[in-house]
Protein backbone atom coordinates (compact mmCIF):
# COMPACT_ATOMS: atom_id res chain seq x y z
CA UNK A 1 0.00 0.00 0.00
CA UNK A 2 1.23 3.52 -1.05
CA UNK A 3 1.35 6.41 1.39
CA UNK A 4 -0.31 9.83 1.18
CA UNK A 5 1.28 13.07 0.05
CA UNK A 6 0.08 16.30 1.50
CA UNK A 7 1.16 19.56 0.90
CA UNK A 8 0.85 22.91 3.57
CA UNK A 9 1.25 25.71 1.69
CA UNK A 10 0.31 29.02 2.17
CA UNK A 11 1.76 32.86 2.77
CA UNK A 12 4.19 34.05 4.32
CA UNK A 13 3.64 34.08 8.53
CA UNK A 14 0.39 31.57 8.08
CA UNK A 15 1.96 29.14 10.10
CA UNK A 16 2.71 26.33 8.22
CA UNK A 17 6.37 25.07 10.01
CA UNK A 18 4.69 25.56 12.92
CA UNK A 19 1.68 23.55 12.14
CA UNK A 20 2.98 21.27 9.88
CA UNK A 21 5.43 20.30 12.60
CA UNK A 22 2.29 20.00 15.30
CA UNK A 23 -0.06 17.73 12.88
CA UNK A 24 2.89 15.27 12.34
CA UNK A 25 3.46 14.72 16.41
CA UNK A 26 -0.42 14.33 16.16
CA UNK A 27 -0.37 12.19 13.84
CA UNK A 28 2.61 9.96 14.83
CA UNK A 29 0.42 9.94 18.10
CA UNK A 30 -2.30 8.42 16.74
CA UNK A 31 -0.27 5.53 14.81
CA UNK A 32 0.39 6.90 11.76
CA UNK A 33 4.43 6.44 10.08
CA UNK A 34 4.78 10.31 9.33
CA UNK A 35 7.77 11.92 7.75
CA UNK A 36 7.67 15.59 7.82
CA UNK A 37 9.59 17.84 5.52
CA UNK A 38 10.14 21.25 3.85
CA UNK A 39 10.63 22.74 0.27
CA UNK A 40 13.39 24.00 -0.28
CA UNK A 41 14.81 20.86 1.69
CA UNK A 42 17.40 20.30 3.99
CA UNK A 43 19.52 19.43 1.04
CA UNK A 44 22.72 20.64 -0.26
CA UNK A 45 20.64 22.51 -3.41
CA UNK A 46 17.51 23.32 -1.09
CA UNK A 47 19.79 25.10 1.23
CA UNK A 48 21.68 27.40 -1.72
CA UNK A 49 17.61 27.85 -2.45
CA UNK A 50 16.63 28.94 0.52
CA UNK A 51 19.61 31.18 1.46
CA UNK A 52 19.97 32.87 -1.81
CA UNK A 53 16.22 34.11 -2.57
CA UNK A 54 18.37 37.42 -2.63
CA UNK A 55 21.12 36.24 -4.70
CA UNK A 56 19.33 34.69 -7.70
CA UNK A 57 16.80 36.14 -10.34
CA UNK A 58 13.64 34.57 -10.88
CA UNK A 59 14.35 32.75 -13.25
CA UNK A 60 17.67 30.58 -11.80
CA UNK A 61 15.60 30.75 -8.51
CA UNK A 62 12.72 28.84 -10.01
CA UNK A 63 15.40 26.50 -11.62
CA UNK A 64 17.19 26.21 -8.44
CA UNK A 65 13.96 25.53 -6.75
CA UNK A 66 12.60 22.64 -8.74
CA UNK A 67 15.91 20.68 -9.08
CA UNK A 68 15.57 20.95 -5.24
CA UNK A 69 12.10 19.21 -5.48
CA UNK A 70 13.11 16.22 -8.03
CA UNK A 71 15.88 15.40 -6.14
CA UNK A 72 13.60 15.48 -2.83
CA UNK A 73 11.37 13.37 -4.45
CA UNK A 74 14.05 10.95 -5.72
CA UNK A 75 15.52 10.50 -2.27
CA UNK A 76 13.12 11.16 0.13
CA UNK A 77 9.66 11.27 -0.82
CA UNK A 78 8.68 9.01 -2.84
CA UNK A 79 11.10 6.27 -0.92
CA UNK A 80 8.38 7.53 1.82
CA UNK A 81 5.25 7.16 0.07
CA UNK A 82 6.55 3.53 -1.90
CA UNK A 83 6.85 2.28 1.85
CA UNK A 84 3.36 3.53 3.19
CA UNK A 85 4.02 6.27 5.03
CA UNK A 86 2.47 9.80 5.27
CA UNK A 87 4.29 12.57 4.17
CA UNK A 88 3.54 16.36 5.42
CA UNK A 89 5.31 18.52 3.00
CA UNK A 90 6.14 22.06 4.25
CA UNK A 91 5.94 24.01 0.78
CA UNK A 92 5.24 22.13 -2.76
CA UNK A 93 4.10 23.31 -6.38
CA UNK A 94 1.90 25.65 -5.02
CA UNK A 95 4.37 27.72 -3.57
CA UNK A 96 6.21 27.66 -6.83
CA UNK A 97 2.84 28.77 -9.07
CA UNK A 98 2.83 31.79 -6.19
CA UNK A 99 6.40 32.76 -5.81
CA UNK A 100 7.58 32.09 -9.07
CA UNK A 101 4.89 33.31 -11.34
CA UNK A 102 3.15 35.65 -9.13
CA UNK A 103 5.74 37.42 -7.26
CA UNK A 104 8.57 36.89 -9.76
CA UNK A 105 6.43 37.35 -12.94
CA UNK A 106 7.84 34.53 -14.64
CA UNK A 107 5.18 33.01 -17.19
CA UNK A 108 3.30 30.74 -15.59
CA UNK A 109 3.47 28.18 -18.62
CA UNK A 110 6.91 27.86 -17.83
CA UNK A 111 7.02 27.66 -13.99
CA UNK A 112 4.06 24.47 -14.73
CA UNK A 113 6.42 23.11 -17.53
CA UNK A 114 9.19 22.71 -15.10
CA UNK A 115 7.24 20.97 -12.39
CA UNK A 116 5.44 19.15 -15.01
CA UNK A 117 7.17 15.84 -13.68
CA UNK A 118 6.37 16.77 -9.93
CA UNK A 119 3.24 14.57 -8.85
CA UNK A 120 0.41 16.35 -7.51
CA UNK A 121 -0.62 15.68 -3.82
CA UNK A 122 -2.87 13.51 -2.86
CA UNK A 123 -4.13 16.39 0.05
CA UNK A 124 -3.40 20.19 -0.86
CA UNK A 125 -3.15 21.96 1.97
CA UNK A 126 -3.65 25.99 1.70
CA UNK A 127 -3.22 28.00 5.34
CA UNK A 128 -4.06 31.72 5.13
CA UNK A 129 -5.42 34.46 7.33
CA UNK A 130 -6.30 38.33 6.69
CA UNK A 131 -3.14 40.18 5.52
CA UNK A 132 -2.95 42.32 8.95
CA UNK A 133 -3.04 39.55 10.80
CA UNK A 134 0.17 37.91 8.46
CA UNK A 135 1.76 41.75 8.95
CA UNK A 136 1.84 41.27 12.47
CA UNK A 137 3.03 37.50 12.67
CA UNK A 138 6.07 38.48 10.46
CA UNK A 139 6.96 41.84 12.25
CA UNK A 140 7.52 39.43 15.31
CA UNK A 141 9.54 36.63 14.05
CA UNK A 142 11.15 38.83 10.70
CA UNK A 143 11.85 37.83 7.54
CA UNK A 144 12.52 34.61 5.81
CA UNK A 145 13.93 35.92 2.41
CA UNK A 146 13.18 38.26 -0.28
CA UNK A 147 9.61 37.30 -0.54
CA UNK A 148 8.89 38.46 2.74
CA UNK A 149 10.72 41.56 2.75
CA UNK A 150 8.48 43.88 1.18
CA UNK A 151 5.50 44.02 3.68
CA UNK A 152 2.88 44.42 0.20
CA UNK A 153 3.81 41.38 -0.87
CA UNK A 154 1.86 39.64 1.88
CA UNK A 155 -1.98 40.97 0.35
CA UNK A 156 -0.83 40.03 -3.05
CA UNK A 157 0.49 36.54 -1.39
CA UNK A 158 -2.96 36.10 0.40
CA UNK A 159 -4.89 36.71 -3.19
CA UNK A 160 -2.78 34.23 -5.31
CA UNK A 161 -2.74 31.77 -3.17
CA UNK A 162 -6.79 31.76 -3.07
CA UNK A 163 -6.05 32.11 -6.82
CA UNK A 164 -3.96 28.92 -7.03
CA UNK A 165 -6.51 27.17 -4.57
CA UNK A 166 -9.00 27.99 -6.78
CA UNK A 167 -7.18 26.30 -10.13
CA UNK A 168 -5.86 23.54 -8.05
CA UNK A 169 -9.63 22.09 -7.34
CA UNK A 170 -10.61 22.50 -11.15
CA UNK A 171 -8.01 20.71 -11.85
CA UNK A 172 -9.28 17.71 -9.74
CA UNK A 173 -6.73 18.22 -6.89
CA UNK A 174 -8.25 17.49 -3.20
CA UNK A 175 -7.59 21.05 -1.80
CA UNK A 176 -8.69 22.75 1.67
CA UNK A 177 -7.72 26.41 2.06
CA UNK A 178 -8.26 26.85 6.14
CA UNK A 179 -8.08 30.13 7.97
CA UNK A 180 -5.15 29.68 11.07
CA UNK A 181 -6.40 32.65 12.68
CA UNK A 182 -8.70 30.57 15.47
CA UNK A 183 -4.90 29.46 16.45
CA UNK A 184 -2.47 26.31 15.62
CA UNK A 185 -4.50 23.85 17.78
CA UNK A 186 -8.02 24.24 15.90
CA UNK A 187 -6.40 24.25 12.83
CA UNK A 188 -4.30 21.18 13.77
CA UNK A 189 -7.64 19.69 14.90
CA UNK A 190 -9.44 19.87 11.67
CA UNK A 191 -6.50 19.04 9.64
CA UNK A 192 -5.79 15.70 11.47
CA UNK A 193 -9.43 14.90 11.42
CA UNK A 194 -9.32 15.47 7.73
CA UNK A 195 -5.96 13.45 7.15
CA UNK A 196 -7.32 10.61 8.94
CA UNK A 197 -10.19 10.28 7.08
CA UNK A 198 -8.60 10.07 3.65
CA UNK A 199 -5.45 7.90 5.31
CA UNK A 200 -8.67 5.13 5.84
CA UNK A 201 -10.63 5.74 2.96
CA UNK A 202 -6.61 4.92 0.94
CA UNK A 203 -6.14 2.12 3.23
CA UNK A 204 -9.66 1.31 2.40
CA UNK A 205 -9.86 1.30 -1.30
CA UNK A 206 -6.27 -0.56 -1.19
Amino acid sequence: MTGLLVAVDGPGGAGKSTIVKALAARLADDGLRVLATTQPSTGAIGRLARSGTHEFPGLALACLVAADRYHHLAVQIRPALADGQLVLCDRFTASSLVLQTGLDEIPERFVRELNRFAEPPDLQVVLTAPAEELHERLAVRGSHGRFEDDPANTVREVALYERVADQLTREGVLTEVVDTTPGVEETVSHLADLIRALWSQNRAAA
